[in-house]
């Protein structure tokens, strides 16, 4: 399975948020875009990601950055659990994981089992249980998905393709933030 890499064309896709609007991410053009995938609704670590998202929107926008989160479940699970903190970005449920298939975002029962034996794991549980986020089980969820996140250019390239390592690795949002700010012409 190729991976995406930077300058790749980002694959075009349109779906419905948690409340039904179109997301077209053509529509995009001319911003830059974090796509940010996540294992499953009930996810801790992924709600806690959310929840981050959500306090740096302002100066991600300020640095022209418009954000996209799809999670692998069920419009309704997404809604009960991620959808409550009231995301300022659109939310996708994508329980078919067409949108992983396109970006090609892995499962792994290695890189799962690994998280449990990093150093840095219980901190970060313990962090997302303290911002309201508790290790909650999501019955017939894919517990083997690994988040991804994309930084997409204006004109709908790659500029930047982060494939996790373990269950909370995401791209840092000052790097986001720093690769948005170079004024690229892909």
């Amino acid at each position: 399975m190729h991976r995406l890499t930077a300058g790749d064309v980002a694959p075009d896709f349109a779906a419905m948020d948690l409340f039904g609007n179109r997301i077209d991410l053509a529509a995009f053009r001319g911003t830059h875009v974090l796509l940010s995938f996540f294992r499953n609704a009930a996810c801790a670590l992924c709600n806690l990601r959310v929840h981050h998202l959500i306090e740096r929107h302002a100066a991600l926008q300020s640095a022209d950055v418009a954000t996209i989160v799809v999670f692998e479940s069920p419009v309704e699970r997404v809604r009960r659990s991620v959808g409550r903190q009231g995301a300022p970005f659109p939310i996708i449920a994508d329980p078919d994981a067409r949108l992983y298939d396109l970006y090609r975002v892995e499962t792994s029962e290695t890189k799962v089992a690994r998280t449990g034996e990093l150093p840095g794991t219980p901190h970060v549980i313990a962090e997302a249980a303290a911002a309201g986020f508790p290790l909650t089980p999501e019955d017939g969820s894919n517990f083997l998905r690994m988040p991804a996140d994309f930084l997409i250019g204006p004109t709908g390239v790659v500029l930047h393709a982060h494939y996790a390592q373990y269950v909370w690795d995401h791209v840092s949002l000052d790097a986001v933030e720093s690769l948005a700010s170079v004024r690229v012409s892909v």
